[in-house]
């Protein structure tokens, strides 16, 4: 009897976690799937931990390993790729000219960045999701740090987790040069997040002197300017940098499958993650609609990773499924260096012991232990290292 095939599309923490649970599993022999990840990036990207690359609290390797290291103890193959469509009457992942037949598949290609048709957008503005992303800022930076300009102006488009938390960590890297500001269409920042971690983030941009433009659309973005319409007039002004923060999509190609969609576009769910008709397709992550909605969060993937695993080992080996049930364990934003804000399972925490607990958690969190080892060795000898580097001098 041939091994089961299982093809996993997207490296994310839906797509990386389900790969990693399903090793864990003690699999008869006549069992043991053959296991297939697709990714475009050679890399994965820890995305909660990418702020930390701005202010060089953090290396690329920490946040973003390789699936070649991540993966080298495992029976999991891994394909650079860029995945056209699928066919599930063939039941084949369709790459270009190359077709990967599959017994079961995964779907958990997350999103892409939500960028409006505005005049300038996709030239200039620089979003914030992927490794290059980061890389491409600090370059930046660095650029407009060794000029002689007095002051550094940075315009951050949307006022959610990512532009609040980006918004922090550039203050606190540019200090007095900064001039920074977030742009948002409504009429509160963090509209989503519980109270405290609200307050908290309010707090930690009024000290560092970042200002908000609420209800506020941007209308043009140029190399040196942006312009924004407020109650009907339109004001330019003059900028160095444009960051964009403005929400996921869904990939084009997701919407063209052959497959259930929801009104909003992602592929609808049973409440065993599977596709409804299609029941050896699952979907999980930003790409997934079940009958709830759910933020597009690394907990909500890593937990959905943990129940498709269960089940596709469930299809192979003839046992029950389980449904999955998201629990809440409320959480974290970063709020500058050694400054952060948690809250969750009744417990209320910023500051300094927010950011250790928020680090020791996403440590817990990293995809293998022995990553875990290598990160968390590393954040024990850097402030070594430092006060070395500092006594030298």
């Amino acid at each position: 009897m041939s091994q089961p095939h299982i093809v996993i599309i997207g490296g994310g923490f839906a797509g990386l976690y389900t790969a990693l649970r399903l090793l864990q599993f003690p699999w008869e022999a006549n069992h043991y799937p053959e296991i297939t990840l697709l990714d475009q990036q050679d890399h994965f990207v820890f995305s909660p931990l990418l702020y930390e690359l701005i202010t060089e609290e953090m290396q690329p390797w920490e946040v973003a390993p390789s699936y070649t290291d991540l993966l080298r103890h495992g029976p999991v193959k891994f394909i650079q790729t860029q995945v056209q469509t699928v066919d599930p009457t063939q039941k084949q992942v369709i790459c270009g000219d190359r077709q990967i037949p599959y017994d079961y598949l995964v779907i958990a290609a997350g999103g892409t960045n939500k960028t409006l048709d505005i005049p300038g957008v996709k030239d200039h503005a620089i979003p914030f999701k992927t490794l290059q992303d980061a890389l491409r800022l600090k370059e930046n930076l660095r650029v407009l740090e060794t000029s002689t300009a007095e002051k550094i102006r940075i315009a951050i488009v949307g006022g959610g987790y990512s532009g609040v938390e980006l918004a922090c960590k550039l203050a606190d890297r540019l200090g007095d040069r900064g001039r920074l500001r977030i742009i948002d269409r409504g009429d509160e920042i963090l509209k989503n997040a519980p109270k405290f971690n609200q307050l908290a983030a309010k707090d930690a941009l009024e000290e560092r002197g970042i200002w908000i433009d609420y209800a506020t659309e941007v209308t043009e973005v140029t190399t040196d300017s942006l312009s924004l319409r407020y109650k009907g007039e339109i004001d330019t002004i003059p900028v160095d940098l444009v960051l964009w923060t403005g929400g996921t999509a869904i990939a084009p190609w997701i919407r063209e499958l052959t497959l259930p969609h929801a009104d909003n576009g992602k592929l609808q769910v049973n409440s065993q993650l599977q596709i409804s008709d299609q029941p050896e397709i699952f979907a999980l992550g930003d790409v997934a609609q079940g009958t709830d909605d759910l933020p597009m969060t690394a907990q909500v993937a890593i937990q959905q990773a943990d129940v498709c695993a269960w089940n596709l080992r469930g299809l192979i080996a003839n046992k029950p499924l389980l449904p999955f049930n998201f629990f809440n364990l409320g959480e974290m934003l970063t709020l500058g260096e050694n400054n952060a804000t948690l809250s969750g399972l009744g417990i209320e925490l910023e500051g300094n012991l927010a950011h250790v607990a928020r680090r020791l958690v996403y440590l817990y969190r990293l995809p293998t232990w022995e990553h875990q080892v290598q990160v968390g060795l590393n954040w024990l000898v850097q402030p070594l290292a430092k006060l070395l580097a500092q006594s030298a001098k």
